[in-house]
């Protein structure tokens, strides 16, 4: 498994706890890292700074991607969408937002987490709102005048 999939992967289940539990993200993070050892492997786990740095950048833009993805999804409200979803979507976005990653490969690693955590049905979902929120991104093409 490549090693910025794996971090997607953590930054997610970060964000699902932040969201589900309220407490601030570097709780997440540090509860996160406590799953990753046990009394069979007390060492440490590594740092993963690009999980740390999505999961950080995410929370602290959480109300803008949430105006962003609601503007997005047709008839639903962010707190109607499931949890995953909604951290699913969140993640992309600042992807998208604050990355150099090409977006079209941001929504391929976020259908492929869909595809992981996630229903059938949240497949086409999260790739409808990313596919709106992308193309709401992109600067609009400048009129040409031939004359």
């Amino acid at each position: 498994m490549a090693a910025r999939h794996r971090s997607r992967q953590r930054a997610l289940q970060v964000l699902y706890q932040w969201d589900v539990t309220k407490q601030p993200v570097e709780s997440a993070i540090g509860a996160f890292y406590d799953t990753l050892y046990s009394e069979e492997t007390p060492d440490k786990p590594e740092r993963d700074e690009f999980m740390e740095q999505l999961a950080k950048g995410t929370c602290a833009m959480a109300s803008d991607l949430d105006r962003r993805i609601e503007q997005n999804s047709e008839h639903w409200r962010l707190d109607r969408m499931a949890t995953v979803d909604r951290n699913i979507l969140r993640l992309a976005v600042y992807e998208m937002l604050k990355s150099a990653t090409p977006p079209a490969v941001v929504i391929d690693e976020a259908l492929e987490l869909a595809r992981q955590f996630a229903g059938d049905a949240s497949i086409s979902f999260i790739n409808g709102v990313l596919d709106a929120v992308n193309k709401d991104l992109k600067p609009s093409p400048e009129l040409r005048s031939d004359s």
